[in-house]
This record gives C-alpha cells, sequence and structure tokens, in this order.
C-alpha cells in the first residue's frame, strides 16, 4: 500500500476467494515477445528456457532475473517503464515458470544456477549486458561476477538473501529431515495457486489476482514442478554455501578489493522475506557497492514500487555510464 492509500493496511492479505480475475493495475507482460532457448547447461542438461523480450530490438540488452518461487512475471510493471531504455531480456530459470525442470538428479545449487545465467548470456549473445536481479536472482547474479566479471557491465540486485541467517538455517536443516521434502511437495501440490498467494508477500496486498497466483502456484502442480521449488529451497539457498559467499566477501573487503563490476544494492526497510539487517550485513561486506533503502515497500519492489526502481534503475545504468 502506497502512503496515503486508504486500500488496506501493509501486507493485509486478503482470501484466495476474493482475487480479481486480473490485476487492478494493468501491465504489459502479456505484450512481451517470448520464446524458448535451448540452453545447452553443463550443470543441468539441455534446458528448454522461456525467454520474454521487451523494447527496441536495437536498445542495449538489460537481462532482468527473478527469485524463488516467481518467475518473469515478477517483473511485468517494469516492462512499460524501462523498454523505451532497453531491449529486456527476461527468462524463467530451470525448473521455473514456462522453463524446463533439470535433468533428473541434477541439483539447483547457487552455484549451478549462478552458471547457468552465464550459459543463457551466451546462448543469447549477451555476454557483459547491464543486469539486474531480485531476491535469490540477485543472489546468483552476483555469484556469477565473482566467477566471472566480465558477464556483467554493471549489476543492480534487489533484496538478495546473501547470508546465513537463523531461519534459513532451520528450514535447511528441516528439509533434510526424512519425509519432509515429499510432505512439502504434498502441500504444495495440493493447493498450489493459494500456495502462491499465501506465501508471496506484497507490502500493497491489493496487487494480487488470480492472474498471478496462475503465473506462480500452476508449475508447481506437477510432480517435476514442486520438486524443482523444493530443490531451489534445499539446495539454492544452502546455509554452507551463504557463509562461503560471506566469506570470500569478507575477505575481499579485508585485502581492499571492491565488487569486480559497478554494484547496486536495494532493499525494503519492512522486507518480511529477507529482513533489512541482510542488507546492512552486505552492505558492510562490499563498501563500495551504492546503496538504497527503499520504505513502504515489500521484497518486490518491482511490484509495490515500480516507478521508484525503474528511476533508480535507470539513474545507475544509463546515467552514469
Amino acid at each position: 500500500m502506497r502512503p496515503g492509500s486508504d486500500r488496506n493496511t501493509p501486507f493485509e492479505q486478503g482470501r484466495f476467494e476474493d482475487l480479481p480475475e486480473r490485476p487492478r493495475l494493468p501491465h504489459r507482460y502479456a505484450d512481451a515477445q517470448s520464446t524458448t532457448v535451448v540452453v545447452r547447461s553443463e550443470p543441468f542438461g539441455d534446458i528448454a528456457t522461456h525467454v520474454a523480450f521487451y523494447g527496441p530490438r536495437d536498445a542495449p540488452p538489460l537481462l532482468l532475473i527473478h527469485g524463488l518461487m516467481t518467475t518473469s512475471y515478477s517483473w511485468r510493471y517494469e516492462f512499460e517503464r524501462l523498454g523505451d531504455r532497453f531491449r529486456l531480456v527476461v527468462p524463467d530459470l530451470p525448473g521455473a515458470g514456462r522453463s524446463a525442470v533439470a535433468v533428473a538428479g541434477r541439483r539447483y545449487t547457487a552455484a549451478a544456477l549462478a552458471t547457468f545465467v552465464g550459459e543463457l548470456q551466451d546462448a543469447l549473445g549477451i555476454a557483459g549486458c547491464e543486469t539486474a536481479g531480485n531476491s535469490l536472482g540477485g543472489y546468483l547474479c552476483l555469484r556469477a561476477a565473482l566467477d566471472d566479471p566480465a558477464r556483467f557491465a554493471r549489476l543492480a540486485v534487489i533484496h538478495p538473501p546473501a547470508v546465513a541467517e537463523p531461519r534459513l538455517v532451520a528450514l535447511h536443516a528441516a528439509l533434510k529431515m526424512p519425509g519432509a521434502a515429499a510432505a512439502l511437495e504434498h502441500v504444495v501440490r495440493r493447493a498450489p495457486r493459494r500456495w502462491a498467494h499465501r506465501n508471496v508477500h506484497y507490502y500493497d496486498e491489493t496487487l494480487k489476482s488470480l492472474e498471478e497466483a496462475h503465473e506462480y502456484g500452476d508449475p508447481l502442480a506437477s510432480a517435476a514442478g514442486a520438486r524443482a521449488f523444493i530443490g531451489y529451497l534445499s539446495d539454492a539457498l544452502d546455509p554452507r554455501e551463504l557463509r562461503a559467499f560471506e566469506r570470500e566477501l569478507r575477505s575481499r573487503c579485508d585485502r581492499g578489493e571492491g565488487f569486480p563490476v559497478p554494484l547496486m544494492l536495494v532493499y525494503a526497510r519492512e522486507d518480511p522475506t529477507v529482513p533489512p539487517k541482510v542488507g546492512r550485513r552486505l552492505a558492510a561486506l562490499i563498501p563500495d557497492a551504492e546503496f538504497h533503502w527503499l520504505e513502504h515497500t515489500s521484497h518486490f519492489v518491482q511490484v509495490d514500487r515500480p516507478d521508484r526502481l525503474a528511476d533508480l534503475l535507470a539513474d545507475f545504468l544509463v546515467r552514469r555510464r
């Protein structure tokens, strides 16, 4: 909810049964040109990857990476706002949205997914492009930049869960218990659209719709989709990998090394998904990064405050070249 709005109180979630068919604020996601690109991925095998494109073909590419349990649809309100400056390239990650799941037996680790981001860039011919990542997508891009700085000209990350906070440790331990993953799969698949509605949190919950519930929930209805989601939970957010990532950043900081690409960090002060303390901790580890706090918004700034985020991205990615 924006300041001055009387629609609801912040983060007040309504009933699934009351969701409108279409969102109350229009967007241009359906106007994007979509295609399927087969990415020959070392960690995942061949992945039929759904990619949405929006904006002039001759504009510089801007890669937008979504977060956990969401899809390229999460960037819908930035299409019109950024599509006049950039050729937006907006994929669904492996096992998410309309992209294929990984070959059986492959794990959705952060290292593997960071590698996939680079493989996707190569498949699309956009290596070295400017990039923004939300949530887990931001964390993956941070890792990809450390592995190969040439991947990005500039990088903006929004609410990356980049430290091993206690609830992630508890979640990882719980999912390793016998039968836990199967039980969670049953819960998710029993009512996937309700699950998506209940577990995506906006400052203004009136922005939700059945359209969104379908976009996020329908991929979880199949056994493969639900298992991919649980694989992300258990592997991509593995606390051991998060601690190793934090050690690497601390070591670079102690040596006086800046982050290898120009970086902007964006965090919300009222985010219930990634607490503000994560932003403060990451800012201390990467003191040369440009840092912004946002008020009256959620983990999904691109939905709650798309105008504000578009202004930040335009300033960082365009005016400061």
